[in-house]
């Protein structure tokens, strides 16, 4: 299924532009507007938060040994005494204290970073939409999408 997504300026040319879809004997069912008075985003289906499958992991397999490394470094370089069993066992301690650094850090960038990439034309539809915009969603085969870009571009979009 391909999508054609026409931005206008106010409701008057989405309802021409409409119009002048339904005139080339497209399927009406497959034209929507989005828009103050239409349908909102979330009501077409439009921006579908992504489910979350599988988890971006990726960082952890470089920050757990890394930082274990720099634990262990900074133990051995600062000669830190956690507890008093001796000089290996509070490295590796330090080193295990680096790695659950190294763990934390990747779970709160995974997470910051997945809120805000997620989707990559959700805040371009939304701010459109929010600026007063109007957007013509057209849904079809790529025949006749093809014919409803062709009906559109008689229009200034």
């Amino acid at each position: 299924m391909n999508y054609l997504i026409a931005v206008y300026a106010n409701k008057a040319e989405a309802l021409s532009a409409r119009a002048a879809l339904e005139n080339e004997s497209l399927p009406t069912e497959q034209i929507s507007i989005l828009g103050e008075g239409f349908k909102s985003t979330d009501d077409y289906g439009l921006i579908k938060p992504e489910p979350q499958t599988k988890n971006n992991l990726h960082l952890v397999y470089w920050l757990l040994p890394i930082g274990f490394a720099c634990g262990y470094a900074f133990n051995l370089l600062m000669n830190i005494e956690i507890i008093a069993a001796g000089d290996i066992l509070n490295q590796v301690i330090g080193g295990l204290l680096g790695a659950t650094f190294g763990f934390l850090f990747a779970f709160a960038v995974d997470n910051s970073f997945g809120v805000t990439v997620s989707n990559d034309d959700s805040w371009l539809y939304r701010s459109r939409l929010n600026a007063g915009k109007y957007l013509i969603v057209f849904h079809g085969t790529d025949e006749l999408v093809k014919k409803a870009t062709n009906t559109l571009h008689s229009f200034e979009v």
